[in-house]
């Protein structure tokens, strides 16, 4: 059994260096995608306050599907370019929303959500997916949440096996 804790100040500078060391143990004996993604999923919903939704869409030719997730149920495909998800997929650069309701284009899986972080997942330069998180609070995310999020995601590509994905 798997017991987590962290700093209850989740704008201090050792925050998300302890979620980093904590995830790092979670996914150091194991290197399947989905497991993996699955548990990256399920501990970013346990330990990051103020979510409603935390997970994956994989990349497939030109568009996302839905991958492991924790939160309700989700849109299963999203074309490149399209809602925040598919702008991350398309720029290849991290979207943090601070007000989903006033981002054109907006899908609304979820219509509790209100901002929103997506980080593309990149390996070998080659983008593998999305991994997204919703929170039903306008300006959820900060600058420092971007940067940890991006961290606990780089645990996830590094503890991974992609070759079956290529």
């Amino acid at each position: 059994m798997f017991s987590f804790t962290a700093s209850t100040d989740v704008s201090s500078d050792e925050y998300y260096q302890e979620l980093v060391s904590q995830l790092t143990g979670l996914l150091s004996e194991e290197r399947d995608l989905i497991c993996n993604a699955a548990q990256l999923s399920a501990f970013i919903m346990q330990m990051v306050p103020d979510l409603n939704w935390s997970g994956f869409y994989f990349a497939r030719e030109e568009e996302l599907v839905l991958g492991p997730y924790v939160g309700k149920v989700a849109c299963t495909r999203i074309p490149f370019g399209r809602g925040v998800c598919g702008k991350a997929a398309e720029t290849l650069e991290t979207q943090r929303i601070e007000d989903v309701h006033a981002f054109e284009g907006h899908i609304a899986c979820d219509a509790d959500s209100a901002s929103e972080v997506v980080i593309p997942v990149l390996v070998e330069g080659r983008l593998i997916g999305v991994f997204d998180m919703d929170s039903p609070n306008v300006n959820r995310f900060t600058e420092k949440d971007q940067k940890g999020l991006e961290a606990l995601v780089n645990v996830f590509v590094k503890a991974t096996d992609f070759a079956w994905h290529f």
